[in-house]
C-alpha cells in the first residue's frame, strides 16, 4: 500500500474520505479503499463506529473499488 503522509491526508478532498465530515477513512486508491473497509468493521466490532457510519465508509469504498 502507498504510504499516504499527514500532509497528503490533509490534501486530499473531502469526497476522498469514508466519512468526510471527519476526515477519516481516506480512500485515495483501491488499497486503501480495502483498508478503509476492513477498519471500519473493526471500530463497528469494538464500538467505536455506528452501523450507519459503517455503511457510509463500505459504501465509498465499494465505489472506489469497482473503479479499477
Amino acid at each position: 500500500m502507498a504510504t499516504l503522509t499527514t500532509s497528503k491526508k490533509n490534501s486530499e478532498p473531502r469526497s476522498d474520505f469514508g466519512l468526510p465530515e471527519e476526515r477519516k477513512y481516506p480512500m485515495p486508491d483501491v488499497a486503501h479503499a480495502r483498508n478503509a473497509k476492513a477498519r471500519a468493521s473493526q471500530a463497528e466490532q469494538a464500538g467505536k463506529l455506528s452501523a450507519a457510519d459503517k455503511k457510509k465508509v463500505d459504501s465509498k469504498a465499494d465505489k472506489v473499488l469497482h473503479k479499477k
